[in-house]
């Protein structure tokens, strides 16, 4: 979808159109792609943003856009292979990004979701900034850049990220706004919103507890992160500079859903906790 189509942009003269909320396929694992644009259609859901990983239909547009055309679904971000996980997907960590950004072209969407750096992985933290900037440039695809959390063991924290877990400071054009990281971290999300202003791009919404090290991924409104306030907080015509213009992409944990429809209920519980705290009216049963 070129970036003037993008179903966040502004209509000709008129009002701004309401904020996407899109499903992250990582919600619906151990499930695949198909699956997870099958019942982002059936619960009404907006978009779709993949997180590309070991199997072979996330890594292709041929797939992707033939999903996104059966499912009338467009894909809203690219979630880079930037994870632990992920380290042995598509090479370096560079070639990771330009990737991505390729992948994000070709099925139409303007966004890529990366982790900062790990501590270890020199050259490319110590100038991560600095490359963002000129991929960005270069592709013309916006890195929206992830906020993490510290890794704890017991009262000993590690430094994991560099330069920080924390995007907030830095000097990124782009962020991506985890609710379960910020909980893991012990952030205020409001707070976190509120000063990255026009710089925030994409939200991961889903939510968690303060408990030192368990990254939980719930149900928004299970945890106790301030997500309600946040959502109602970006969906104000005056945050930022003219109104938050990127997507709300659910991802939230459904490995444990027991029983038949319980990961539809969930998803379809986070749908509509998005659409009501952003302003809009739900349309899931």
């Amino acid at each position: 979808m070129p970036a003037a189509e993008h179903p966040s942009a502004m209509t000709s003269g008129g009002p701004r159109r309401p904020i996407p909320v899109a499903l992250s396929t990582s919600s619906v694992y151990p499930l695949g792609v198909a699956e997870g644009f099958a019942i982002a259609a059936d619960l009404g859901y907006d978009g779709m943003e993949v997180m590309v990983t070991h199997r072979a239909e996330t890594q292709s547009p041929q797939v992707l856009n033939e999903l996104v055309r059966r499912f009338e679904l467009p894909l809203t971000a690219v979630h880079a292979p930037t994870l632990l996980l992920t380290q042995q997907v598509w090479g370096s960590a560079w070639e990771k990004l330009r990737r991505s950004a390729r992948l994000a072209v070709d099925v139409g969407c303007d966004t890529v979701v990366a982790h900062p750096p790990f501590r270890w992985q020199t050259g490319y933290a110590e100038r991560f900034a600095e490359g963002i900037a000129e991929l960005e440039a270069s592709t013309g695809v916006r890195f929206a850049v992830e906020n993490m959390y510290p890794w704890r063991a017991g009262t000993r924290e590690a430094t994991m990220y560099l330069p920080h877990w924390d995007p907030v400071a830095q000097p990124y054009p782009h962020v991506t706004w985890d609710f379960s990281h910020a909980a893991t971290a012990e952030s205020d999300s409001a707070a976190a919103c509120r000063a990255l202003g026009s710089r925030l791009r994409h939200v991961h919404l889903t939510d968690g507890w303060s408990n030192g090290f368990k990254d939980d991924h719930l149900v928004p409104g299970r945890g106790e992160q301030p997500v309600a306030e946040t959502l109602e907080l970006i969906a104000a015509e005056d945050f930022g500079d003219g109104g938050f213009d990127g997507v709300v992409a659910v991802e939230v944990a459904t490995r444990t859903a027991r029983g038949v429809g319980e990961r539809e209920r969930m998803l379809a519980e986070s749908l509509e906790f998005a659409r009501r705290h952003l302003g809009r009216r739900a349309t899931t049963g």
